[in-house]
């Protein structure tokens, strides 16, 4: 069944380029065999990695612990059907009310998650244990239900937080603790309206959205795309791989020297990387690979790190999430493909070193939602299942 799939996978994208009779001989090569010869650029040359160690640990659990009862300053993007629907953050949100906004306060419980799962003896995991035990309650759950069940409320939080409530309940499917599973089934109800959302929008969506921020297609693909997956929902997976390869199998030379854009926090060609390599067969993915960013696979490849002038703007700042996302999309290409891309662990490092000094400590317009990125690209780093 899987050659049959290759087979038709490979033949949809000659259909798509024409005719590519070299190539296809490589994609039936199933080995990883560039050469291992290394090139790497001055540039990327000394560049110590940052390691998640159980003291950064310690100082990246502040930011979440903060924030998630940070209730204002407050942006609730909210479409008002009524007077009536106004109220006070922590009243139309009792479980993701904090951290600025619904989408950093759901990542913000994803990283106290995570956190504690990877650093079990953590300083302040009994502050952590029960801020989630308190925040994750099944009566808070219910409120959140109620809000999107709103009359005006079927496209809140599209696509991007949805992508990070489901990332939240595969971390919390995936912790081997009781408070987890506890905490699993007080989110389900809100996690089955998540994917009844995507289900229902994905199929209405002519083409995808190729911006560099919060309505990027691709990223929210990617994280429902492994929750479908850790989750065993196949049908889901389905229609999640189907509009992948209908959205970007027929793409070529991606144009990365267009970004980034000055307000970007995602890189739109390498989602679009990501996504395609957890949808296709490695063959076709290589195949696919060859036209849309052949440079990547260039052992002197190289691009330069997001640059911020003014990390109290909240919009400007947005380009150190940038050189995190462009990471652990690097950390995944190389974890994955070592021979092929084992080199791109370098540039993930350049860019993972450029902004991880500013998490910790820096303004609020930063510090509410830049430490998730910065966990969850560590987390790719060396390991693309740790999480």
């Amino acid at each position: 069944m899987k050659k049959l799939i290759l087979i038709i996978v490979v033949f949809g994208l000659i259909s798509c380029k024409g005719d590519r009779s070299e190539d296809i001989e490589k994609a039936t090569d199933n080995t990883d065999s560039v050469s291992t010869e290394d090139l790497i650029p001055e540039s990327l040359k000394n560049i110590d990695p940052v390691v998640l160690t159980t003291e950064e640990a310690n100082k990246l659990v502040e930011l979440p612990l903060k924030c998630i009862n940070t209730e204002y300053p407050n942006k609730l993007g909210q479409t008002l059907e009524n007077k009536a629907a106004i109220g006070e953050p922590h009243e139309l949100h009792p479980a993701f009310y904090g951290c600025f906004d619904w989408h950093s306060s759901v990542h913000a419980h994803w990283s106290l998650i995570t956190l504690l799962k990877n650093f079990p003896e953590i300083e302040k995991k009994e502050a952590v244990r029960e801020a989630l035990k308190n925040s994750l309650s099944e009566e808070n759950i219910q409120g959140e239900i109620k809000y999107f069940k709103r009359e005006e409320s079927d496209s809140y939080e599209r696509t991007y937080g949805w992508a990070w409530l489901l990332k939240l309940a595969e971390a919390l499917k995936t912790w081997d603790d009781p408070l987890g599973q506890e905490l699993y089934q007080n989110l389900q109800p809100l996690t089955q309206v998540i994917v009844q959302r995507f289900e229902e929008f994905l199929p209405k969506l002519n083409y995808p959205i190729r911006v560099g921020e919060h309505t990027n297609t691709a990223f929210a693909l990617s994280f429902a795309y492994d929750y479908a997956k850790t989750v065993g929902n196949e049908e889901f997976m389905k229609i999640i791989k189907k509009r992948a390869e209908d959205f970007y199998l027929k793409d070529d030379n991606c144009p990365l020297s267009w970004e980034p854009s000055g307000y970007d926090f995602l890189s739109p060609c390498l989602e679009e990387v990501d996504i395609m390599r957890k949808v296709l067969p490695k063959n076709a993915f290589n195949l696919w690979m060859e036209d849309f960013m052949p440079q990547l696979k260039n052992k002197d490849f190289d691009m330069e790190v997001g640059e911020v002038s003014d990390r109290t703007d909240g919009k400007l700042v947005h380009l150190d999430g940038l050189n995190f996302s462009r990471a652990w999309v690097f950390y995944g290409l190389a974890n994955e493909y070592p021979k092929k891309y084992g080199h791109l662990e370098n540039l993930a490092d350049k860019h993972v070193a450029k902004s991880f000094p500013n998490v910790v400590g820096d303004s609020y317009e930063g510090g509410h939602w830049l430490g998730t990125f910065a966990i969850y690209t560590l987390m790719k780093a060396g390991n693309p299942e740790k999480e």
